[in-house]
């Protein structure tokens, strides 16, 4: 017998299919983001940090979703998920979230039934607070679940920053306007920094905090690399099968 489907990773039913309706969605619910919260140490505790991130087929309007839980000390991964269906949202900019949200909430359904408890905390390949309306992929997905996230991007979407200290570690704020919206974070000595933002229910320095202790041995955080990894191969299984059907 399958067990239900638990609320917290269903799609609303009112899910929006034109860039208006989107908009009006971020809109009306990014009130709802928690800037701030308790989350574990980096490093300690039982628990598990989950990184998401989804690949697509354009082609054949297919996306796949992936979502891997990492043990919290040692970064082992402890369980992992993936979902694959159809893109039903177009590629508009800042709305990126309606595209992908409904494979990630299928691959955390599934990767929760799994883990049997909730994880610390989501990693998002993307933005939350550092969004044009304050309201990217990791707010919304905290959002719709409840659970603590972070967004960590490659590219800071259009704010500015000063180029932080050459050293792991060293930040600067990103700005929009006088707003900091997130940080420009060097993971590794003399590398390109990413962009970390608040998704919900943490704060800006645990979020630096918990991508500096993902990023261990890569500029990109561990949880980032496993479920891009993983989304990949699910998308190219998902592909192969369509050729052969």
């Amino acid at each position: 017998m399958t067990s239900a489907v638990d609320p917290r990773y269903e799609l609303p039913r009112d899910w929006p299919t034109t860039e208006a309706e989107a908009i009006a969605v971020q809109e009306r619910t990014r009130a709802s983001v928690v800037v701030g919260g308790e989350v574990p140490e980096p490093g300690t505790g039982t628990g598990a940090v989950v990184g998401v991130d989804v690949a697509y087929d354009d082609e054949r309007d297919l996306v796949a979703a992936a979502a891997v839980a990492l043990d919290a000390r040692d970064l082992a991964v402890v369980a992992e998920a993936t979902a694959v269906g159809r893109v039903t949202f177009p590629y508009v900019p800042g709305l990126l979230a309606f595209r992908e949200i409904p494979a990630v909430l299928d691959a955390l359904g599934d990767l929760d039934r799994r883990l049997g408890r909730r994880p610390d905390l989501v990693v998002c390949d993307g933005y939350g607070l550092a969004h044009p309306r304050r309201f990217g992929l990791a707010s919304h997905l905290g959002v719709l679940t409840g659970l603590p996230t972070i967004g960590v991007a490659k590219n800071p979407f259009g704010f500015r920053h000063t180029d932080p200290g050459p050293r792991r570690g060293d930040w600067s704020p990103l700005l929009d306007g006088d707003e900091e919206v997130g940080r420009a974070l060097r993971t590794r000595d003399a590398v390109k920094p990413l962009f970390v933002s608040v998704g919900h229910r943490v704060t800006i320095a645990d979020a630096c905090a918990y991508t500096l202790h993902l990023a261990r041995d890569f500029r990109q955080p561990e949880t980032t690399r496993r479920a891009d990894a993983l989304c990949r191969r699910a998308l190219k299984t998902a592909t192969l099968r369509t050729r052969c059907g």
